[in-house]
This record gives structure tokens, C-alpha cells and sequence, in this order.
């Protein structure tokens, strides 16, 4: 089976969840990458140690319109006759995904957790991750978007063959003024592990303790939406339904109550630990390791002792 997996790249470097997504689609069959952007070749062979057999990359597409990446990816499908496409669960993948599905007529399965079994059936997450679902599409052609994290990265051996990819993508739908990256060493959606602080915290002027601790374990910041909403900490960091949905293999939640929302966007997680003062605070319900306690007393001395056993090793 020809598999076509798109991958987004920032600054010039390939993701984790695009490592991701080349590896899920060389274990569904034999599979092609289409990428675009200023990206060294080199680069791109390496991703045959991911699975990929060739990548396809078009230099010329620098911005990310999702109606010009559709025609990009839909050329890209007809060249290697592919029949199924995998993107990330991004924001890319959520915007193109879909338009890629209505134009080849191919079921869509958004948000898969494992590939498929014997039968072509995928489980997904529903309902902002409380539930799975079991999907099998029917069509022709299918469209899987994977839910970063899912299926981890082993990197093996080989190189793909990268060859210039050149089609007319069309004018762009909007004009791009300005673009703010997220800064930062890890991103927020591909990070192993994440310590994310609320309004517990009482201001912005005590964030240290949480980046040292992230620090510490080399962990990404995250937060919760009322901490983004009155400026305390960026945007991008918020995590919950209606932020940045996260699956790390651990969470750290300090001065969290734990809503239902903010729940939603987290409880993929692989264990979650939660420090808060309050015993009857709901995120101890869905916690795996909880300590009741003064954040301002039990990060330093939990940043220390973490230092103390990285000296060790």
C-alpha cells in the first residue's frame, strides 16, 4: 500500500510529531513524505530512519496557507497513488486534513492513538479524550490524522531518497502580516513532560519555582486558561479543551483545581502528579500521585532533590 505522510517543520527542522507520523505510516505501508519549506536535504534523507522510502519537497511554499498546502499534498497524493494520507493532530493537520478528505472523497479518521489492526479498524480519542472510539473507514482512499505521543519515535537505519517537488499550489487565501513563534527549546504539544502552574501560583512574579522545576527535569511550562486569560503567562502554554491538548508521560499540575475543561485537554497523560493545598481540589480524583501542600515549599525542595539525582547518574 502507498502511504503519503505530510510533516510541518519549524525553523528549518523537523518535529518529533512529524518523526511521528513518517514512522506510523511506514508500518500501514510503503510510504513517501511531502513536506515544503528551506530545509536541508540531508535532513530530509535521514528520515528514512523513520520509515519514509522518499520525501517530496517543495522549497517554493514557505507559509503555511492550508488551501495552498491542499493542493500541494493533493499533487503529491496523485504522484505516488496513494490511498492513505497521514497527517499530525496540528493545527495544520486539523485545518488540512479535512479539506484533503472532501476533495478525494476519503474517510477521515481525526485524532488516532494506534494504527490499524488487522481489520482496518483504528481507536481514537472522543469526547475530548474521556472515551475511545473504534473507526473503520470504507473508502477508497483514507485520511488519518495521529494524535502526537501516541505511538512513540525509534529512530533505525537507511535514507530516503529526496527529490524536488514542484506544482502550481494556487494564490494564497489570506496574507500573512506577522508571525509569533512559541519560544523555547520543547515544544508544547511534543514534550515528554510538562509542569504547568494556576492561579495558585497568587502572580506572575513567582513563575520561577515552576521553570526551575521544568528546568530541572527539562520539561516544558504549561498553564491554565484563567493564568493565559488575565496575561500571566503566553497563550500558547495554556493546555485544556479549549487550548493545547497534551499527552506527555507526566504531568505536573501545581495550584490546578482541575475542571472539567482543563481536564479534558490533559487526561492523556501517562501519570499525572498534582501539588495543591486544598485536599478536596478535583484533580486529585485523576491524579496518579498527589501532594497536598504550599507550592512555594514543595517545588524548591522537589527541584532539589531532582538535582541531586541527576548528579548521581
Amino acid at each position: 500500500m502507498s502511504v503519503l505522510v505530510y510533516i510541518d517543520t519549524l525553523s528549518g527542522k523537523i518535529t518529533k510529531s512529524g518523526m511521528e507520523a513518517v514512522q506510523y505510516g511506514s508500518k500501514i505501508g510503503t510510504t513517501t513524505v511531502i513536506t515544503n519549506g528551506a530545509i536541508d536535504s540531508n535532513q530530509l534523507a535521514q528520515l528514512g530512519g523513520y520509515g519514509a522510502s522518499k520525501v517530496l519537497v517543495n522549497r517554493s511554499l514557505t507559509a503555511n496557507d492550508a488551501s495552498q498546502l491542499a493542493r500541494l499534498i493533493k499533487a503529491a497524493v496523485a504522484a505516488v497513488d496513494a490511498k492513505t494520507i497521514v497527517f499530525s493532530q496540528d493545527l495544520t493537520g486539523k485545518a488540512v486534513a479535512p479539506m484533503i478528505s472532501a476533495s478525494l472523497k476519503a474517510g477521515l479518521v481525526s485524532g488516532a492513538i494506534a494504527l490499524p489492526d488487522a481489520d482496518g479498524k483504528i481507536k481514537v480519542n472522543v469526547f475530548s479524550g474521556k472515551a475511545f472510539g473504534i473507526v473503520k473507514v470504507n473508502t477508497d482512499k483514507k485520511v488519518i490524522t495521529l494524535t502526537p505521543n501516541s505511538v512513540g519515535v525509534t529512530e533505525g537505519s537507511g535514507q530516503a531518497a529526496v527529490e524536488d517537488f514542484s506544482v502550481d499550489f494556487g494564490a494564497p487565501s489570506y496574507t500573512t502580516k506577522e508571525i509569533k513563534k512559541q519560544e523555547g527549546d520543547i515544544l508544547l504539544p511534543e514534550a515528554g513532560l510538562v509542569v504547568s502552574a494556576g492561579r495558585g501560583l497568587k502572580g506572575p512574579e513567582n513563575w520561577g519555582i515552576v521553570e526551575d522545576l521544568a528546568k530541572a527535569l527539562g520539561a516544558a511550562t504549561a498553564c491554565s486558561r484563567p493564568v493565559a486569560d488575565i496575561g500571566w503567562r503566553p497563550h500558547h502554554e495554556h493546555v485544556g479543551q479549549t487550548g493545547v491538548a497534551i499527552r506527555p508521560n507526566l504531568y505536573i499540575a501545581i495550584g490546578i483545581s482541575g475542571a472539567i475543561q482543563h481536564l479534558a485537554g490533559v487526561n492523556g497523560s501517562k501519570v499525572i502528579v498534582v501539588i495543591n493545598t486544598d485536599p478536596e481540589a478535583p484533580f486529585f480524583k485523576a491524579a496518579d500521585y498527589g501532594i497536598v501542600g504550599d507550592a512555594f515549599e514543595v517545588l524548591p525542595k522537589l527541584t532539589e532533590e531532582i538535582k541531586k539525582l541527576k548528579a548521581l547518574n
